[in-house]
């Protein structure tokens, strides 16, 4: 199973300085991908923006979206060119993650309505593959296309991976209910007529030392202050002894992971040496 890191791009504070170093760590110490989170109602970094900064500073580290909420987007031709970009930029080492969403604020301030975020992210994925497909906006991916990761639960999100993806990853999905995830989305691929295997990712929220997860621990109830008292048990969840992230890791490799990715949920940039001490040995 391969291990990423997130870009602590949704942490209020954090420095372009802090943004830069993770990223240039996190390719020096072997981790798969460089992943960024997207949220637009909050005191975060664009995903997109942030991510074109880590092209700049890495040099083999996949970089990916994961996920960017591209329906509140307004437009596709538009997101489809940012990324054609940052992918040229980064020599090929974008993965568009997508879902449809679940907080409505995001699409208010956008103008785009709620309730068709799922019809109108699948016409933005047909119109961006027809953008990197053309000629008239470029530039074009390197690799003609860019590959597509899709997020989310629901019937409709597994038949969009299905669709559309490389396979699926989970936001929210528990380790102890992961394996039966995993089944669901590859019944959806045959379901869709797709033969080949779907690559299964998953997110772990990560704070190395007492320290560090009780500053993560307020930021984790902020950040997902909309979901109520949920926000309290991701906020206690949070992985930060090096016994529970090891286990955690063999658990998802063993019920079927591809690649997990360890969110930060604090700023500074050593948390990454010891997250790598325990992922790599």
């Amino acid at each position: 199973m391969d291990i990423g890191v997130g870009l602590p791009t949704t942490i209020p504070g954090t420095t372009g300085q802090e943004l830069t170093e993770f990223a240039r760590r996190a390719d020096r110490l072997g981790f798969s991908t460089l992943a960024a989170l997207d949220r637009l109602v909050y005191d975060s970094y664009d995903a997109v923006v942030s991510l074109a900064a880590a092209a700049a500073a890495t040099e083999r580290i996949k970089l990916a979206a994961t996920v960017l909420l591209a329906a509140y987007q307004p437009s596709a031709a538009l997101l489809a060119k940012q990324l054609a970009s940052v992918d040229r930029l980064s020599n090929g080492r974008l993965v568009l993650g997508v879902a449809a969403g679940g907080r409505e604020d995001d699409f208010v301030a956008t103008g785009v309505p709620y309730g068709e975020r799922g019809r109108r992210l699948d016409a933005m994925l047909d119109e961006m593959r027809q953008v990197w497909a053309g000629d008239s906006i470029g530039p074009r991916p390197v690799h003609g296309q860019i590959p597509v990761w899709v997020g989310g639960n629901s019937a409709a999100s597994l038949r969009r991976a299905a669709k559309y993806g490389i396979g699926w990853i989970s936001g929210s999905t528990p380790l102890h209910m992961y394996a039966d995830a995993a089944a669901s989305v590859r019944k959806a691929w045959t379901d869709g007529g797709r033969r080949d295997q779907p690559r299964l990712g998953a997110l772990a929220y990560v704070a190395p030392g007492p320290e560090r997860k009780q500053a993560g621990g307020r930021y984790v109830l902020d950040y997902y202050s909309y979901i109520g008292r949920k926000a309290r048990f991701l906020a206690e969840a949070l992985i930060s002894d090096d016994v529970l992230l090891r286990e955690t890791i063999d658990g998802f490799a063993a019920a079927g992971c591809d690649e997990l990715m360890l969110i930060p949920s604090t700023s500074d940039p050593d948390q990454l040496d010891l997250l790598a001490k325990v992922a790599f040995g």
